[in-house]
């Protein structure tokens, strides 16, 4: 069975399509469009008609390109910056009427089990013993913590993200020493009083992890962040972006996710590992494993 899961996020909307291929999840499509939702919000805390309207039509054309491909299932979730809109039944009404799909606005609860899902059932090799998925959005960020067998356990979410960070203290290109200084600053003190169970292994997944798996590797540890930093804060976003074949939109958010994902890797004792699944991963295990026809969680091994 071919499935959609389109992620209305802060920063951007996502499309992926996938179907069960040997036990696995098989990519076959993904597209994404910069939608920046959490920039656009009024002071008043509700998002903008204009917004409303771009995000609107986006679903509606990776729904289409979903349907062209013959997704049998579509099924679109929205995220922080939506989540927290006062104007939220506004905008889950104008993607209905425009894209015809319905929005499910996840809780934090939920969209954390997803990525752990996403996460855990995709690195391609066993896992065992706890572990922590951490998730850097553009409104939020999420660490969720669990077992392979038993699913996310505990979700923690932080009303801190790379958009509205970067949107907040970044005006340099690049970034100068002292607008990192005080981003880093900024991290570490809504952070101080935090404390969270060690996991024995860590994943990071969202857009900054998956971007600098381009500028680092797939192992985000002291030395490779450092290194991003370095090359976040050296050069002009748009000589990093023709270098390392990433969209300037992202790298200009980059220097917040990587002092982000800096800061939780200290605080979960772990190197975090890329990982190849995520949310929108997880959205097409879960309709898979039974949310689509209500056949059993075992319907797919991954």
């Amino acid at each position: 069975m071919l499935c959609a899961a389109i992620d209305i996020g802060s920063n951007t909307t996502r499309v992926l399509v996938a179907e069960p291929q040997d036990g696995q999840l098989k990519k076959v499509m993904e597209q994404r469009a910069y939608t920046r939702i959490g920039q656009d919000a009024k002071e008043d805390g509700s998002i903008t008609q204009a917004k409303i309207h771009e995000v609107a039509e986006v679903v509606a054309t990776q729904v289409r390109l979903a349907e062209e491909l013959g997704a049998e299932v579509i099924k679109p979730v929205a995220t922080a910056a939506i989540r927290e809109a006062k104007n939220q039944q506004e905008v889950v009404h104008a993607i209905a009427e425009v894209a015809g799909v319905d929005t499910e606005v996840l809780s934090e609860d939920e969209e954390g089990r997803l990525s752990f899902i996403g996460a855990t059932k995709t690195l391609g090799h066993p896992v065992e013993g706890l572990v922590g998925v951490v998730d850097v959005g553009g409104g939020s960020s999420e660490i969720i913590l669990g077992t392979v067998a038993k699913g996310a356990e505990k979700v923690h979410s932080f009303q801190i993200g790379s958009g509205s960070l970067a949107e907040e203290m970044l005006e340099g290109d690049p970034p100068s020493p002292s607008e990192m200084r005080e981003l880093r600053d900024r991290i570490n003190d809504f952070f101080a009083e935090i404390e969270i169970e060690q996991p024995e292994q860590a994943v990071a997944v969202g857009g900054s992890a998956t971007s600098l798996r381009r500028l680092v590797g797939a192992v985000l540890e002291y030395e490779t962040l450092e290194r991003a930093v370095r090359v976040l804060a050296s050069d002009p976003i748009d000589d990093v972006a023709r270098r390392f074949e990433l969209d300037p939109r992202r790298v200009k958010l980059l220097p917040a996710g990587v002092l982000l994902l800096e800061k939780i890797s200290q605080l979960l004792g772990q190197p975090l590992q890329i990982g190849k699944g995520g949310l929108r991963e997880g959205i097409i295990l879960d309709l898979l494993n039974g949310s689509v026809n209500g056949s059993s969680p075992e319907a797919l091994v991954v």
